[in-house]
């Protein structure tokens, strides 16, 4: 007896699915595109809902008056010490990227550290500039690598030197120090982090051993042995890292002195690092939200009215924006160069 082809045998015999059988459902898998696209949407909607709490319960009228007194003298000095530290900062880079192969020009870093302060605006992302900063000084996908882990450990030792920075500064707050124990303090805790940083410099070659081989993460150490025969250059890019710290501190000083905010310099050291590295925290675009919630937070008990610090924040935020112009402004002029009209 022959099988028809309309009994479901027939189908099975086929490999094909009976009538009655349920196929089992496959879970949709999610495509980097569309995490990437979820993150964003997440940040965004931080950063709203992070700035409607820095605002809540600010009197409108007197944030009004906060920015119809700020003298702008006091806003220029600001941003031109922020625009100068980008230049030390710059040079912090190439302290770490030259002994691996990117001999360049000062000034190649330089122009490469201003684009990424621009694509830092435009990109809803943490690591934007970043990534546009090690894709444009080089031009392999090898060389981009190294180029990222360069920009790595470029921000490993910006993050370290803020945090030597912010410890000083609360130890000093917390109890009442006058300047010169604070600077002991600073130097021994400098001193500590520069044992440290040669001792794991020193010791690549064996973490290059333990981790898996072939792997990602032991290619992109591998390529930062350099470091091990120059462990002084990872030193020297966190004492160029304190440089810049404490540059980013005078800047806001001086915006909170546009405004006309009485406080120490003191005050500035606690609050300028520990905004600072809660800005860290991948939760809002550009830190928009958190930096004047935080502002508002800290300067609270120096009795500075909420309007006020919403006003520093906001206007700390303007002197960012405006030097990340001048990076866009620095990209634009090299992209012209390159390519010129014909």
């Amino acid at each position: 007896m022959s099988v028809s082809a309309e009994h479901p045998l027939a189908d099975e015999r086929r490999g094909g699915t009976p009538p009655d059988a349920v196929e089992p459902e496959v879970p949709a898998r999610t495509t980097p595109r569309r995490r990437g696209a979820a993150m964003v949407a997440l940040r965004v909607g931080g950063t709203i809902a992070l700035m409607a709490l820095a605002v809540r319960g600010v009197e409108w009228d007197r944030l009004r008056d906060a920015f119809g007194g700020v003298d702008w003298r006091w806003w220029l000095a600001g941003l031109a010490i922020l625009v100068a530290v980008q230049f030390v900062a710059a040079l912090r880079w190439a302290v770490l990227a030259r002994p691996v192969g990117f001999d360049l020009p000062l000034s190649v870093f330089v122009r490469r550290y201003f684009e990424g302060l621009f694509f830092n605006l435009v990109l809803p992302t943490s690591i934007g500039g970043d990534v546009v900063k090690a894709y444009r000084l080089s031009d392999t996908s090898g060389g981009r690598v190294l180029a990222a882990c360069t920009v790595l450990a470029d921000r490993v030792a910006g993050l370290v030197a803020l945090a030597v920075i912010a410890l000083t500064a609360w130890i000093a707050r917390r109890h009442s120090l006058s300047l010169l124990p604070a600077l002991l303090i600073g130097a021994g805790l400098a001193g500590g982090v520069f044992a440290v940083a040669t001792v794991a410099v020193g010791n690549l070659g064996r973490l290059v051993r333990v981790l898996p081989p072939v792997s990602a993460l032991e290619a992109a150490v591998a390529r930062l042995l350099p470091y091990q025969q120059r462990p002084g250059l990872v030193t020297s890019a966190i004492g160029w890292g304190l440089i810049v710290q404490i540059g980013g501190v005078l800047s806001v000083a001086c915006v909170g002195r546009a405004l006309g905010v009485e406080v120490g310099l003191s005050t500035w050291f606690v609050v300028v690092p520990l905004v600072n590295l809660t800005m860290v925290l991948p939760i809002s675009i550009g830190g928009v939200g958190v930096r004047e919630g935080m502002m508002s937070l800290l300067l609270a008990p120096f009795g500075v009215p909420r309007e006020t610090a919403v006003a520093v924040g906001l206007l700390t935020l303007l002197t960012a924006v405006v030097c990340g112009l001048l990076g866009g402004i620095v990209f634009l002029a090299d992209e012209r160069h390159a390519h010129p009209r014909t």
